[in-house]
């Protein structure tokens, strides 16, 4: 059964098993991968979707949860458990261990061009803040709009973007570029 944003959402808040599996199904894999870019641990990942469905289960069922954009919900929701967790330890995983299971069986690199990303992806891990990190993959990783990605890390759009210049800024620096060098 294939369903679009809106129409997966209303049948999942009708708790329908059909639509909870398809919900689950359509959105875990990409959860997971964002949520191994900001924690850089596959345990740890995968504690945090389970987290994150069982938590959208329980609104559902009490009435509550998403309106009107799951897939903004679903990824604020990882973020915010991604948050919570960082803080609980009080230290962020070594970039070397999260350079290997990134590249380890969690996200095999098939082409030259996932390791060129895989690489990139390493490079902001180890050069941004966790602000920068979480707006930069939201925006140019996951794609999302500038509104969306406010909404999810719980800042306005134009501290966002403030985060997003700063970070660009970082990059261009630590990759030995300058502003005028970029088109």
């Amino acid at each position: 059964m294939t369903y679009d944003d809106a129409a997966l959402l209303q049948a999942a808040r009708k708790l329908g098993a059909d639509a909870l599996v398809a919900v689950f199904d359509y959105y875990a894999p990409a959860l997971y991968k964002y949520a191994l870019r900001l924690c850089c641990d596959t345990a740890e990942a995968d504690d945090i979707i389970g987290e994150v469905f069982s938590q959208l289960l329980k609104h559902l069922k009490a009435g509550k949860g998403p309106r009107d954009n799951l897939r903004s919900y679903l990824y604020q929701c990882v973020y915010h458990k991604v948050v919570d967790n960082a803080r609980d330890r009080k230290h962020l995983t070594a970039l070397e261990d999260g350079v290997t299971l990134m590249s380890g069986d969690a996200l095999p690199s098939q082409h030259e061009d996932q390791e060129e990303r895989d690489a990139v992806e390493a490079i902001i891990l180890n050069q941004l803040s966790e602000d920068q990190r979480h707006v930069i993959v939201l925006r140019f990783i996951e794609n999302f709009s500038l509104k969306e990605t406010a909404e999810i890390v719980g800042k306005n759009e134009n501290n966002v973007k403030v985060i997003q210049n700063r970070a660009l800024t970082r990059l261009r620096n630590a990759l030995g570029s300058r502003p005028e060098d970029t088109p």
